[in-house]
């Protein structure tokens, strides 16, 4: 079984975890705008999660002869019987996390990829790094930790901010472009689909004849497309969304710590803690299989409007396929780095990849065209809050810890 032990290995893992968990959104982002249905997507997702953890478990978890302090991933994995406690805690941290990552499909076409993901993940921190700092028995320096926490508690004060100032940006938009927004917007109920038209094969459902981002023709060109349809909806909804997902998000770090430390002393005397591998398959099954109940209900029983379909549908709907398959890989390896590092150098510290916004607004301006042509204020207040996650990621780095 290998382990990171170095300080310097702890960060390198953190820092790819950060790459790949800010730019999976993207991609089911991406998808949705193209008019794919967010159960068949999430379904793809899904599968390619639990495979990432069943790749780390076989290899990282099973390099070499376990031990019995420290038994290597299919030698655990036949001890149920004795740590069923904290694979129980392991499955909780799956399922919270499933349903955060559930509920933040939604909330990314109410609010937008970068508000989303600062508020989400500033929520995870300023619970979940507060919870792990008293979990992981204080190994990180909190004279830098919890200023670092503060810095994320600023950004997510103005990501609310960002979000107010780009919508009252957009309505400004869109009333200077009378009739035409409900005549587009609300094609469908007019005998015809958001996907009609002239197409640009290289970008997906759109149309030859592109508005130039950032206008009032480009954001009702992208709702007219879209799968999950928003104009006319209360910006409250896609905030409330938004603050459970990062409730869900605050809690599956802490659980996972849990699993894998045994803080709570569930254990018997002599069984071996959880393996971070170990830990990470029973947390991965847990959220696929939440994930895959919900899903095929929501196939059925479509949520916010959304048209019904079928498992039938959902299993002929190749139309971008391989970006949600490869969305769920990039999940899955973050996470699994992510849990890596935090076992090496304590999960606080490791909460720094929750900065992953930065990653995402950067996708979200380049590929989603956010923030083109808005209003000096919200750029004002967009720098502002990048520069917080900046410099709380870079303060939680620096408090990493060793644990013994």
């Amino acid at each position: 079984m290998y382990l990171v032990e170095s300080k310097g290995g702890a960060i390198g893992c953190m820092l790819l975890s950060l790459f790949f968990l800010g730019t999976w959104p993207a991609l089911l982002t991406l998808l949705e705008r193209r008019g794919r249905l967010p159960q068949h997507t999430y379904l793809d997702y899904t599968i390619t999660n639990l495979l990432a953890a069943v790749i780390i478990a076989f290899t990282f978890g099973e390099i070499s002869a376990g031990t019995p302090e420290a038994p290597n991933f299919l030698q655990q994995l036949s001890q149920l019987q004795d740590n069923g406690s904290s694979v129980l805690f392991a499955m909780a941290g799956g399922i919270v996390l499933s349903l955060g990552n559930l509920a933040t499909q939604y909330a990314w076409a109410f609010v937008g990829l970068s508000v989303v993901e600062v508020v989400t993940c500033s929520i995870t921190v300023v619970i979940g790094t507060t919870m792990n700092y008293f979990l992981d028995d204080r190994i990180n320096k909190a004279e830098i930790l919890f200023p670092g926490v503060g810095c994320f508690l600023i950004a997510v004060c103005l990501g609310s901010a960002v979000h107010a100032s780009n919508a009252a940006d957009n309505r400004r938009k869109l009333n200077n472009l009378p009739g035409k927004v409900d005549a587009r917007a609300n094609n469908a109920d007019n005998g015809t689909t958001a996907n009609e038209g002239p197409k640009d094969v290289e970008n997906g459902n759109g149309f030859k004849d592109k508005a130039k981002v950032g206008t009032a023709d480009f954001l009702v060109e992208v709702e007219n497309r879209r799968s999950i349809k928003v104009f006319g909806r209360s910006a409250v909804l896609g905030l409330t969304i938004t603050f459970f997902a990062g409730f869900c998000f605050s809690l599956f770090s802490p659980a996972f710590n849990l699993a894998t430390n045994d803080q709570w002393h569930t254990l018997k005397e002599g069984v071996p803690h959880l393996s971070v591998y170990t830990a990470f398959f029973y947390f991965s099954v847990s959220c696929f299989v939440l994930a895959i109940f919900l899903n095929i209900s929501f196939l059925y029983r479509p949520v916010l409007n959304l048209p019904k379909t079928s498992l039938k549908a959902y299993l002929n709907d190749w139309n971008g396929r391989g970006w949600a398959l490869l969305a769920g890989f990039l999940c899955g390896f973050g996470n699994g780095l992510q849990f890596m590092g935090g076992q090496a150098a304590g999960y606080a510290a490791a909460d720094a990849v929750q900065a992953l916004p930065l990653v995402s607004t950067f996708w979200g301006v380049v590929i989603f065209g956010e923030y083109r042509r808005s209003s000096r204020r919200t750029y004002v207040l967009l720098f502002c809050m990048l520069f917080m996650f900046i410099a709380a990621v870079g303060v939680l780095m620096a408090s990493s810890g060793h644990r013994k």
